[in-house]
């Protein structure tokens, strides 16, 4: 089972996305509306990915990928970001991320998501 963490204060900016990974059987969905709240689930709950929202009310999703590093540098980030993919690379570099999403995610998305994420999760297992 996948566990991802969705967070962003408006729900309606993720929902397409949100409702592609959720016709993934193996996959368990929550949402949290700020960083604050993410960072606080990321430090006691089982978490494979954060999908962030660009900004999140009380800071950005690379800022929140930042801060998560020291909550826990194992769980895996993906953020939205309207920057260049350049820009994005040169913004986020050390930080972690798996992905920039584009703004409103959609299905295309969540399939490249789970693919990278298991992808990922094999290539881990495979190494211990």
């Amino acid at each position: 089972m996948l566990k991802l963490l969705l967070v962003s204060p408006d729900k309606a900016s993720l929902s397409d996305l949100a409702l592609a990974l959720a016709e993934f059987k193996d996959v368990e969905l929550s949402w949290v509306a700020s960083g604050e709240k993410a960072l606080s689930k990321a430090s006691d709950h089982e978490i494979d990915l954060v999908i962030t929202d660009e900004k999140l009310g009380d800071m950005t999703g690379l800022e929140f990928a930042g801060r998560l590093l020291s909550v826990n540098p194992r769980i895996n980030c993906a953020s939205v970001s309207q920057l260049s993919p350049e820009n994005f690379h040169d913004a986020s570099e050390g930080l972690g991320l798996m992905a920039q999403l584009p703004v409103r995610p959609g299905k295309e998305d969540a399939g490249k998501l789970i693919q990278c994420l298991s992808n990922l999760k094999e290539n881990t297992h495979a190494s211990i």
